[in-house]
């Protein structure tokens, strides 16, 4: 997962037939994924861009608030058992789906039932759908109706987490109805502040209010603005620039190409934006890292040797690489996969610059100066490629060969999720605020393609402690145990962690009620634009 940069302006469009027309009366807020949207079905929202699309138009029964607690969304409560088995879940009175004809015939916007919340959960462990969400209820045994507004889930084991994991987009609810549908690009239907309306491929989709959304603001039904419109402009550069000319609003997280001329050597706005733009800063529960292939998979047979994986590690200088290609908007990541910002994390664990120590290491694996070791295959999408490149410099210095392979984002989190590279420049959001969310990555049962697992990273140890952790229902008593399994994870050189991210929003002074949060989601039921 990433954080892709996003753009806003002016959209409007009363009628198919009238999609690409403007209207300054309309308060429509427009973003741009350069990446593409591969999917409206929230069982495949498994990166950033579908994740932030799939908020506007579905609810889960969970939501987490800006401090990232659970709080009601379409629940309206829940009680949990003393031995953490039993959820049983009311739903919220009234809440009606997207008016669909398509899936509703002549019924006009479906009031939610029980039965959708059991399809939807279901839906998810069905194999003919074949979600990358799947593992999210790999901890649940059945999902009945105890009557016309309760679900209940059993457990097959206590998962303390299991509240956050109903939080994710994965977990969406949907009408039972969206069994008969084949392309969601045509009728995706939610609960959301937002209906689908309009979608042109690679160029354009459209949302608009909904009006009989069930939340409010006070006295005031939210969303407040009209529509929302996602653009697919792949050159993020040419974006920039129509953001900089004021006709969109809003960018989200920084490029290379761009980044000088908006902030300064400390990640401040240049002078020039003071009075122009917002910049909204703070602490990102996202790990910047490369992934190393750990089994059979791995053709390049030097890097199955630990102690050229922790070379590899020791081999670079993460402050002077934030410092320079990133305006030090960051933190370097010299502790483990936990970022900032999560029980768990630990600032002592990682690797510090050490080339000395490096090359000790190649020389005790029987590789001197690198000699023997085949060419390292770098593989990223193009808005890493300077850090790639930084990396590649310090590697080659110590007498590796590498090779930077740079692919479309799609293609490149396609390939990651099969676990066909030998090493991929990755990131990992959090989809709830609990460091087993990480630390999922390197559970042997959570394999790629199945989970994500996409290192193929097996250690019974680790494994051990992961499973003695869903029986801890106190945060506290699991704290130690996410230590000691990301100490794990760093000694066997698994991953190369690079960095943990800072959230970056920059706004135009029209946009109010944004925000953010340490999760990076995009969350506009509040936001609001001045003409």
């Amino acid at each position: 997962m990433r954080l892709f940069f996003v753009i806003v302006c002016v959209f409007v469009g009363s009628s198919c037939a009238t999609h690409d027309n403007y209207n300054d009366s309309k308060l429509v807020f427009r973003y741009n994924e350069s990446a593409g949207i591969a999917s409206l079905d929230p069982a495949f929202a498994k990166d950033q861009a579908r994740i932030w699309f799939c908020n506007q138009m579905y609810n889960s029964l969970i939501q987490l608030d800006s401090n990232l607690i659970a709080r009601p969304s379409l629940a309206k409560s829940w009680t949990v058992s003393n031995d953490g088995l039993q959820y049983d879940i009311i739903l919220r009175d009234g809440v009606r789906f997207h008016n669909s004809e398509h899936l509703f015939g002549t019924k006009k916007y479906r009031k939610v039932g029980v039965n959708d919340v059991i399809y939807s959960l279901n839906r998810l462990k069905d194999k003919r759908i074949a979600s990358p969400g799947a593992w999210v209820m790999s901890s649940v045994k059945r999902i009945s109706a105890l009557n016309d507004s309760t679900v209940r889930i059993d457990m097959l084991t206590a998962n303390p987490t299991f509240l956050g994991l109903l939080s994710m987009q994965y977990c969406s609810i949907l009408p039972i109805e969206s069994d008969t549908v084949t392309d969601f690009f045509e009728a995706p239907v939610g609960t959301g502040p937002f209906h689908f309306q309009y979608h042109k491929p690679n160029v354009k989709l459209v949302l608009r209010k909904n009006e009989n959304y069930f939340e409010f603001d006070g006295a005031s039904r939210l969303p407040y603005i009209d529509a929302v419109a996602v653009s697919f402009i792949a050159d993020k550069q040419t974006a920039f620039l129509e953001f900089i000319k004021g006709k969109f609003d809003f960018l989200s997280g920084i490029d290379a190409s761009y980044k000088d001329e908006l902030l300064n050597s400390n990640g401040e706005l240049q002078s020039i934006y003071v009075n122009q733009l917002n910049l909204n800063k703070q602490d990102y529960l996202n790990t910047e890292y490369l992934g190393i292939l750990m089994d059979e998979k791995q053709h390049n047979y030097a890097l199955k040797d630990i102690r050229v994986r922790r070379a590899l590690n020791f081999a670079f200088d993460r402050d002077l690489m934030m410092q320079y290609l990133r305006n030090n908007i960051g933190t370097p990541a010299h502790s483990g996969f936990i970022p900032k910002g999560l029980l768990g994390f630990k600032s002592f664990i990682g690797y510090q610059y050490d080339p000395i120590k490096a090359k000790e290491l190649l020389t005790a694996a029987g590789y001197p100066k690198a000699k023997g070791i085949p060419i390292i295959h770098l593989n990223t999408t193009s808005s890493y490629v300077d850090l790639c490149e930084y990396i590649q410099h310090a590697w080659e210095k110590l007498g590796f060969k590498v090779e930077i392979n740079v692919t479309p984002p799609s293609t490149h989190r396609k390939q990651v999720s099969m676990s066909e590279l030998s090493i991929f420049r990755g990131s990992w959001i959090a989809d709830y605020a609990d460091a087993e969310n990480y630390l999922a990555l390197f559970y042997s049962k959570n394999h790629s393609p199945n989970g994500p697992n996409y290192t193929h990273f097996s250690d019974a140890s680790f494994d051990s402690l992961f499973e003695a952790c869903l029986q801890l229902p106190n945060i506290d008593d699991r704290v130690p145990l996410y230590e000691e399994m990301d100490r794990i994870i760093i000694s066997q050189a698994a991953i190369i962690p690079l960095y943990y991210d800072n959230v970056l929003r920059f706004s135009h002074k029209n946009v109010t009620g944004l925000g953010s949060n340490a999760m990076n989601l995009l969350d506009l039921r509040r936001v609001k634009l001045s003409h």
